[in-house]
């Protein structure tokens, strides 16, 4: 019996199957990829509508960045929005007839929170350099190394799972409703499909920003906070 978990092996290449959530995944990110070209192929010192409209989302991006995290958002700009923009599509994929979206398969969630891991480790050592970032385990007490550790993995092991049973349990009761209830009455439910997809995928990239960004800040903070430090005796002038 094949498990409600299991993506359909379209073909195989090799010992390799390629199941439909490849598939559509990759659909996603040959479209996202052809569709960021087309916009940005022909910018000007004028911006026509077209222009002004993605400069306003980049700027959107840049608020929500800096208003999370207080750090300049140049350099997280361009992971940051192309997380979220890829789970923001494949979860409205399930709108497309036939389609199941890639975020309702462990693999693609779980591949999604190791790329955050990944990116902490990246954005951690190129902030504080490989002791900065090593360092940020012993923040605030080289006590909390071992509770450090274990908290990096378990954070992005929830985010996964938050983000798999949001996805897979809207996929489920749409089904079930159009299985029971044709084809007319769950469009109610899909609209609100759309606003949980667009929801998870900001929390997602919210999530990944401030486990970025204290990654850094712990790795930048000395082991002796000058917040607590006893301040240095001023001279008699």
């Amino acid at each position: 019996m094949n498990s409600v978990l299991d993506s359909a092996v379209l073909f195989q290449i090799g010992p390799v199957g390629i199941t439909q959530a490849i598939v559509t995944t990759w659909a996603i990110m040959a479209i996202l990829v052809i569709g960021a070209y087309a916009l940005t192929r022909r910018l000007d010192l004028r911006p026509t509508r077209r222009q002004a409209a993605l400069e306003l989302i980049v700027a959107t991006l840049d608020t929500q960045i800096v208003e999370t995290t207080g750090a300049a958002a140049a350099p997280y700009r361009g992971f940051i929005g192309t997380l979220f923009v890829f789970i923001l599509a494949a979860n409205w994929s399930s709108l497309v007839p036939g389609v199941e979206p890639p975020t309702a398969q462990l693999e693609t969630d779980a591949g999604l929170a190791a790329l955050v891991f990944v990116s902490v480790i990246w954005f951690g050592i190129r902030a504080g350099g490989f002791r900065g970032w090593l360092k940020s385990f012993a923040a605030p007490n080289p006590v909390m190394i071992p509770l450090n550790i274990l908290q990096s993995l378990t954070r992005v092991f929830s985010m996964f799972v938050r983000l798999f049973g949001n996805v897979m349990s809207g996929v489920f009761v749409i089904g079930i409703v159009v299985s029971l209830a044709g084809l007319l009455v769950p469009i109610p439910l899909m609209a609100l499909d759309l606003l949980t997809g667009l929801v998870q995928a900001y929390i997602f990239a919210v999530l990944a920003m401030v486990f970025i960004s204290s990654t850094v800040e712990d790795g930048a903070r000395p082991l002796c906070d000058p917040d607590i430090a006893p301040s240095p005796t001023k001279k008699d002038s």
